[in-house]
């Protein structure tokens, strides 16, 4: 854990009152938040595809220019407090974001409690290595991608 961080802040410290290092330092480096997601209509259900953001490295699990991203990507969802409560349906059932929103504690794989940036991708809760561009798939073809994990 830097220095910057208070320790074990995200039990202490409200969403809201975080600092800018603390709020990203829950981000569990999964990648699923930069999966494509389809949501139907008729059932309002979110259903996550292996199709990820033109963006995203798949082999690291990070954004190509996470500084940038909204002015590569202009339908990138730039996570915050004050977006949380409307965002929270579609992220992963495991994000610290929306597990915290909700009063509930960190999952145990977490590179907060393991104190390794690895721990996601070695408890095979990250979609390292597993994913497609949007630059390769037709959006009519989407349904074909969808994968089991759900929010």
């Amino acid at each position: 854990m830097t220095a910057s961080l208070r320790p074990r802040f995200w039990e202490t410290v409200p969403l809201r009152k975080m600092t800018p290092t603390e709020w990203e330092a829950l981000c569990d480096g999964c990648g699923k938040c930069c999966l494509n997601k389809l949501e139907f209509e008729d059932t309002g259900e979110v259903a996550f595809t292996n199709i990820a953001c033109r963006l995203f490295d798949g082999e690291t699990c990070r954004c190509a220019d996470y500084p940038n991203r909204k002015r590569h990507v202009p339908e990138c969802v730039v996570l915050g407090p004050k977006t949380l409560a409307k965002s929270a349906y579609w992220m992963p059932a495991t994000c610290a974001y929306k597990l915290l929103w909700q009063g509930r504690p960190l999952p145990d794989w977490h590179p907060l409690l393991t104190g390794d940036p690895e721990s996601t991708h070695l408890s095979g809760n990250s979609v390292i290595g597993r994913t497609v561009s949007e630059l390769t798939v037709p959006e009519e073809d989407w349904e074909d991608y969808i994968i089991e994990e759900s929010p």
